[in-house]
């Protein structure tokens, strides 16, 4: 008899072979090993099969889809396929630490949420720079989707959670699944829906443990979604967010699909949809400004030399201990 595995590991992938072996490479190797790593591929793809069986681990399974259905079709399809009451999410060109799923697992076995959603810090890895996200852990009480989208400083990433660092129970993932259809803001949508059940909070791990890469020469499906879209998206979650929170996603994450229409008309629909239904904060005013008024390349750059990011190198976290828990290794927060 086979038996039941601790953590199912979910990859949805297309046509990039070499990555998502990199990927998958980055989940045996991890300290955890009573796992299964199904790798969703999205529509026919003979040579992410033929790399993927290079492996050859009787621990992957690729489930291949008839046709393209996107990245929350396919995680959505391999939640479905998992068989361990905890799954994890991995994106094909992200990377694990070794211990990221150990850590995870702790945290879960000492929370006394029923469903809790276990998050961690992860390393951002682009051609410009290296750092550590978010810069903060959420406060007691805190919304979540104001953790997620109020700024307090001019650039993201005080709040931030992204989909490779989210390990949930299998049901949970099954109750509420990822939204097909959305290209941007997956992870956010998901984390604003899951945590609106009363029996669910985040537990973010304090340590990183998910490598990021974001390669910004390489084209990403996520990127090419319109305003208009998400801003419908956006409307269609308002029950589920706080005022302060609608005005963020408006002025900064929609602005920013937004401002290179360089219309007019749209700063004053956004500004306007912040003002209906959004409750704007200075910091709110100061984003919205840069974002339309400053080129992107140049408030990267500034956001770069303001933030003082250089080059770390990543640490593997250390390994989960029996112990009592303690304040630092990581947040417990209800919605």
């Amino acid at each position: 008899m086979v038996s039941t595995p601790q953590v199912s590991v979910v990859v949805p992938t297309f046509a990039r072979p070499a990555l998502v072996t990199r990927a998958v490479r980055s989940v045996l190797a991890q300290t955890v090993t009573d796992i299964e790593v199904i790798v969703v591929v999205d529509g026919p793809d003979a040579a992410t099969g033929a790399a993927l069986a290079e492996i050859g681990d009787p621990r992957v399974r690729v489930v291949e889809l008839p046709g393209r259905g996107g990245a929350p079709n396919a995680r959505n399809t391999g939640v479905r396929e998992a068989r361990a009451p905890w799954t994890a999410l991995l994106d094909d060109d992200d990377e694990w630490l070794p211990t990221k799923l150990a850590v995870q697992l702790d945290l879960a076995r000492r929370t006394r949420v029923p469903s809790p959603v276990v998050a961690s810090r992860l390393i951002n890895k682009t051609p410009r720079a290296e750092f550590v996200l978010p810069r903060r852990l959420p406060e007691p009480g805190e919304p979540i989707s104001e953790y997620l989208t109020v700024r307090r400083g001019l650039f993201h990433g005080d709040g931030f959670i992204q989909t490779s660092t989210i390990m949930a129970p299998t049901e949970l993932l099954r109750r509420v699944p990822f939204t097909v259809g959305l290209r941007r803001q997956q992870e956010l949508d998901w984390t604003v829906r899951a945590t609106g059940h009363p029996d669910v909070a985040l537990v973010f791990a304090a340590e990183p443990l998910v490598l990021w890469h974001q390669d910004e020469d390489r084209p990403r499906i996520s990127l090419s979604s319109p305003w208009e879209a998400q801003l419908a998206w956006l409307r269609g979650i308002r029950p589920l967010i706080t005022p302060r929170a609608y005005a963020a996603i408006t002025m900064s994450i929609i602005s920013s699909m937004a401002a290179p229409t360089r219309s007019l008309r749209v700063f004053r629909l956004l500004l306007a949809e912040a003002h209906r239904h959004g409750d704007p904060g200075p910091v709110d005013y100061l984003t919205f400004a840069q974002i339309w008024l400053i080129p992107p390349s140049l408030r990267h750059r500034v956001r770069d030399r303001i933030l003082g990011r250089r080059p770390v190198r990543p640490v593997p976290a250390p390994p989960p201990t029996s112990g009592p828990v303690a304040a630092e290794p990581g947040a417990d927060v209800r919605r």
